[in-house]
């Protein structure tokens, strides 16, 4: 998989595809609306990768401080983006560095 419109697809089935990483699952279940589920695959890591996605995650629940925390531990500043533009980002990046 390499692009959004086939990640978008992965969302009609029920359960995200069993090769996704954690990202991956976490961005998945944000489109699926379970921000729980989104946060829950990202909290457990700690690079700078996941931290950006759960510095999204954060920005997206509103708790604009708690995003700037982990947008600075992923070294990267919060955007001035739509939640949607920003998913779309996060979607590409990782789906072009997906190892």
């Amino acid at each position: 998989m390499n692009d959004i419109l086939s990640f978008k697809e992965t969302l009609k089935q029920s359960s995200p595809p069993s090769n996704f990483d954690l990202i991956l699952k976490s961005l998945w279940y944000d489109a699926k609306g379970d921000w729980d589920k989104a946060h829950a695959q990202v909290d457990q890591l700690n690079d700078r990768d996941s931290a950006w996605v759960h510095a999204y995650l954060h920005r997206k629940e509103g708790d604009i401080w708690n995003a700037d925390y982990w947008y600075a531990r992923a070294k990267k500043s919060r955007p001035h983006v739509t939640l949607d533009e920003e998913w779309e980002e996060l979607i590409s990046f990782f789906l072009k560095n997906e190892k």
